[in-house]
């Protein structure tokens, strides 16, 4: 019998994981040729978290927690779920069942039976989120599949179930600049599509700003594309030919046509234009040179405060 790991991060779900362990147990129970593990990863919460999944591991014997001590991010959450998972395929659900638990099933015949290595949800919609956030999400995925040349098309999240052998190449990937999205793509195999409509949270709110959002999508640029780089050189040699232009156009303006030419009001408005772009690409550097300079530090992508099972390193 195969076993479905099912790793649910949480920050903050007091009010959403007695209702996700209902919806998701009555699915998984109803899977007649499959065991299930549940494994919670609080990640650094401030509410009663901890204190709910504890209660329902009580209750419940397929439930694993880890608990970290302090926040270290959602990437980090999935990853620590995925080093201690032990089923033969393995599930990532946000605990606000805005990931469908009925498609599970289906994503277990993909993987199962059809002899897919994922089978993923993919968003048709964003329904009930704002229209600057989701401008802003449509474009982001345009402007990342253009950069990186990778499946990382709009809708595609981190619901998705995974065979051991995906599931261990990702696994291999010990970066700490994680980007999850990125790295479901980045180590290929042969995935499943299935279309849900946008699911509003059950309860709670959204851990998602816009500032979060924007750092994210900035982690997902840098992480899995150099075109930012190539971009100061490209800047450069339009800057050098728009300089040539307008040196011969004042040349020619005041010497031949006698014209007044206002310079200190040109070279200040230079001197703007310049500083302005270079300050652009030297943070552009900046943010590639920090992302080395973390990972050469070697530090551990996570930290377990407390746990109810034997932890990997």
């Amino acid at each position: 019998m195969k076993k479905i790991s099912v790793i649910v991060p949480c920050y903050n779900e007091e009010e959403s994981l007695p209702l996700f362990h209902k919806e998701v147990t009555k699915v998984l129970q109803d899977i007649s040729d499959a065991d299930y593990e549940l494994l919670f990863i609080n990640d650094g919460s401030k509410d009663r978290t901890i204190d709910i999944i504890k209660f329902l591991a009580t209750k419940d014997p397929h439930i694993s927690y880890f608990s970290f001590s302090r926040n270290f991010g959602k990437e980090a959450a999935m990853y620590a779920g995925l080093s201690h998972a032990e089923g033969d395929y393995c599930v990532i659900m946000d605990a606000d069942l805005q990931h469908p638990p009925t498609l599970l099933k289906k994503m277990f015949y993909a993987v199962d039976k059809e002899g897919y290595d994922c089978c993923a949800g993919k968003r048709l919609d964003r329904t009930g989120e704002g229209k600057i956030r989701n401008f802003l999400s449509h474009s982001f995925y345009r402007v990342i599949q253009r950069l990186t040349h990778m499946d990382m098309s709009d809708g595609a999240g981190d619901f998705r179930m995974m065979s051991r052998q995906m599931v261990n190449a990702i696994l291999e990937m010990k970066e700490y600049n994680r980007y999850m999205k990125g790295l479901f793509s980045f180590v290929g195999f042969e995935t499943k599509w299935i279309e849900f409509h946008n699911i509003e949270r059950v309860a709670g709110e959204t851990k998602w700003t816009l500032k979060s959002l924007f750092s994210y999508a900035c982690e997902g640029i840098f992480s899995f594309s150099t075109k930012p780089l190539m971009l100061s050189g490209m800047f450069g040699t339009f800057l050098l030919l728009i300089s040539f232009v307008l040196a011969g156009y004042i040349g020619i303006d005041t010497l031949f046509l006698h014209h007044k030419f206002n310079g200190l009001l040109a070279i200040t408005l230079l001197i703007l234009v310049l500083s302005g772009i270079q300050m652009l690409f030297v943070s552009i550097l900046g943010q590639y040179i920090s992302k080395d300079y973390m990972e050469n530090k070697n530090r551990p992508i996570y930290i377990i405060k407390e746990s109810n099972k034997p932890c990997v390193s």
